[in-house]
């Protein structure tokens, strides 16, 4: 079980958000609740997209969307294979993880860079990138069936009915997640300034603290303080992101 939670955690999750008794009461399908992706600093190191059945739609046209989507972020943006879940009620989730944890509002940009580029017509919430979401392996009081993280070649087992009729051996969900590697700073802004041209999104300033530039009042960044560069971006309406590298 700790082992499963490590994953998770080295995945997906905040430090702490899932304890042993947590995961406990989840295996017993005491407990199904959704869970926060997002840290107290309003930062995320996972991306989940959801893509559910909907009524009229094609058969299993949301299983063959997601993987239309996993294939592109892949051959398209360089991204390392994200894992896949299985819902316990309805559909599917797309999960990848970052290896530097990032602004929600910045990751909600890039989730509707992703729905512009590869389903237009699909809808995106506008809370997507910091609202709890559905964490396996967990039960669906509803429909009684498990949420699991599945192997991308049965996915399209489920596209008729969702979900597994018995808890997943955790063993099982633990290798699957071990597997999955995270997205660098440098793939995922390389893939922010493809899907950005592409679609005339603004880009996401990465600001160094020695970048050197001249501001209408003849300030020089160089010789600027910290504070001086996030007051002189702020009044050009930019929001910096500041990244260190330690040797």
């Amino acid at each position: 079980m700790q082992k499963l939670i490590s994953e998770l955690t080295r995945l997906y999750l905040p430090e702490g958000t899932l304890t042993p008794d947590m995961m406990a009461q989840r295996r017993l399908g005491q407990s199904s609740l959704s869970v926060n992706l997002a840290d107290s600093q309003g930062r995320t190191c996972a991306m989940v997209l959801a893509f559910r059945k909907t009524s009229g739609a094609m058969e299993a046209q949301h299983w063959s969307r997601l993987c239309m989507v996993a294939n592109a972020l892949q051959a398209e943006l360089g991204f390392p294979a994200p894992a896949v879940s299985v819902s316990g009620a309805n559909g599917y989730y797309l999960w990848m993880s970052l290896d530097t944890p990032m602004p929600v509002a910045q990751v909600q940009t890039f989730l509707e860079l992703i729905r512009k580029a590869y389903t237009p017509d699909m809808d995106l919430a506008p809370d997507a990138a910091g609202a709890a979401v559905e964490l396996p392996p967990c039960l669906d009081s509803r429909s009684g069936k498990w949420a699991a993280f599945i192997d991308p070649g049965l996915g399209a087992s489920f596209a008729d009915e969702s979900g597994l009729e018995m808890l997943p051996p955790l063993a099982g969900q633990t290798a699957l997640l071990e597997r999955v590697e995270s997205i660098s700073a440098k793939q995922f802004a390389h893939a922010v300034h493809v899907l950005g041209q592409a679609h005339g999104a603004p880009e996401m300033p990465a600001v160094a603290p020695r970048a050197a530039a001249a501001g209408a009042d003849g300030l020089l960044l160089r010789d600027a303080t910290l504070e001086d560069i996030v007051r002189f971006l702020h009044a050009k309406n930019i929001e910096p992101t500041f990244r260190h590298l330690i040797s």
